[in-house]
């Protein structure tokens, strides 16, 4: 008896959405949007209700990111980097005031 691997055809990538970045198919949200709310303590129900998602798309997600733990969160602290960098500069330009 042979085996068929089943594929869930939820999460894809695409070059032209989100620079590649893995999302959900048919939508802007990527993956790492998802997992970073998710760590900060949001329930896979809440991202479902927020984002207008299906249950099984945000449990797709949460899948994948588990399969693909590293790349994801090398994505997020890329992110934060980014964001600090750029929270600096405005800062240093006078564009932002300090936040506490």
């Amino acid at each position: 008896m042979s085996t068929t691997v089943l594929s869930i055809d939820t999460i894809v990538s695409n070059p032209d959405v989100r620079g590649g970045r893995p999302t959900i198919d048919g939508r802007a949200i990527t993956v790492s949007d998802l997992v970073a709310r998710y760590l900060r303590g949001v329930s896979p129900e809440d991202l479902a209700s927020n984002f207008d998602l299906a249950f099984g798309q945000v449990h797709a997600a949460l899948a994948y990111y588990y399969m693909h733990k590293q790349a994801i969160d090398d994505d997020l602290r890329r992110d934060l980097e980014t964001a600090n960098r750029l929270k600096t500069e405005l800062e240093q330009r006078g564009k932002l005031g300090k936040l506490d």
